[in-house]
């Protein structure tokens, strides 16, 4: 979040000693862990560089900055990120008790193992699997959507939804789901269905879970596929991915969505930097801005938080984030004369929508007629 300027000597000093270092390669970096390239001078910084730069920051701040971060979100109310903009005022804008986060991407990106990350770094649970993830179970899928409260915590003031992946063999169907999760809500354990889930039609959702509204969107991509993609030429994945990034329901402002890469660490760290350099050059998005890497390493049976402060600050920054995207995106209230408007244009369009509908019923009934003078 912070643009950070720092030395090589107090980098040294300051690094975690048990973080996974892994984008220190040979070819950028020298044996005591200093960048080979001064990037003091920003004109000289490439994109390869600025996302070193960012992990380099990351790694940084990890150690201190995660305990910081996540007090500030179990301290987090809705709308305390809210700054007065328009001339309105904090009571007259329409702020939901609680913030809602959806996690939104491709089949088996790690969006539940995201989830599970989650509680693991900012609710502390270990290694409890709250989310049921596909990893060893290609035909398993999220059926049903869930709300977690990743803080275990009864004033938590943010909820995180796992929801369905999208298949990339009819995107158009997963789409419109999207677009109706940001339109029209979300409520935990709705049914996610596509029309060849016949055996699960019969199963409905309970209305006494509340409906909310959805604040913000994550999308969470495969980074190892995002790899498999670039290196075979078959970008389907890709496009898709694209597709869904660009979709107009997920923008709720001129910012982008936020994009959490997992699965990074089962390819090389060169392979990791270059994909993820291809994947924003491909989204027309900044390398840094928005953008973070996350292992999801409860997978493997690691807990990230001791294992991994760098991966942990990121993702707890990811949240951060997205929680100051969903205070600027507040909408003021309507008032009273707002929904006398609204309640006259309704009339307006059932009224033109009768004449119509009049129109065309008596245009049928003179056609026969017609026919009948020009004989």
């Amino acid at each position: 979040m912070r643009n950070i300027s720092f030395s090589d000597e107090e980098q040294s000093d300051i690094l975690p000693k048990t973080a996974t270092l892994w984008w220190r390669t040979p070819q950028d970096f020298d044996e005591n862990g200093h960048l080979k390239v001064d990037i003091s001078d920003l004109s000289k910084l490439t994109p390869r560089l600025k996302i070193l730069r960012e992990m380099e920051r990351l790694a940084f701040i990890s150690t201190e900055g995660l305990e910081d971060l996540r007090h500030k979100l179990i301290t987090y109310r809705a709308g305390d990120f809210w700054l007065p903009v328009g001339g309105v005022k904090k009571e007259d804008m329409e702020i939901a008790p609680v913030i809602t986060i959806v996690l939104v991407g491709l089949c088996a990106s790690g969006k539940s193992s995201l989830v599970n990350y989650m509680y693991s770094v900012l609710g502390r649970s270990g290694l409890i699997p709250f989310a049921q993830t596909s990893s060893g179970n290609s035909h398993y899928t999220t059926m049903f959507l869930e709300e977690h409260n990743v803080l275990r915590s009864m004033r938590s003031g943010f909820c995180v939804y796992d929801t369905r992946g999208l298949d990339t063999n009819d995107m158009i169907e997963g789409l419109d789901e999207v677009s109706t999760w940001m339109t029209r809500g979300v409520r935990h354990n709705q049914p996610c269905f596509r029309h060849d889930d016949y055996n699960n039609n019969n199963k409905i959702t309970n209305k006494r879970y509340t409906k909310r509204n959805v604040d913000c969107a994550i999308i969470v991509a495969d980074l190892s596929e995002i790899n498999k993609a670039f290196i075979s030429g078959d970008l389907k994945d890709v496009v898709a991915l694209k597709s869904l990034f660009n979709n107009s329901s997920i923008r709720k402002s001129n910012e982008n969505p936020l994009l959490i890469l997992t699965h990074g660490d089962t390819v090389s760290a060169e392979e990791r930097i270059n994909s993820r350099l291809k994947i924003c050059e491909f989204l027309g998005i900044p390398e840094t801005t928005g953008v973070y890497d996350v292992a999801c390493l409860t997978e493997q049976g690691i807990l990230p938080e001791e294992s991994d402060p760098v991966t942990a600050f990121a993702l707890t920054e990811a949240v951060y984030r997205s929680l100051m995207q969903s205070d600027r995106n507040h909408q003021p209230k309507k008032k009273l004369k707002d929904w006398i408007m609204l309640f006259l244009t309704w009339i307006l369009c059932c009224i033109g929508a009768f004449f119509a509908i009049l129109a065309n019923f008596f245009s049928k009934c003179s056609q026969p007629h017609n026919k009948k003078l020009k004989y």
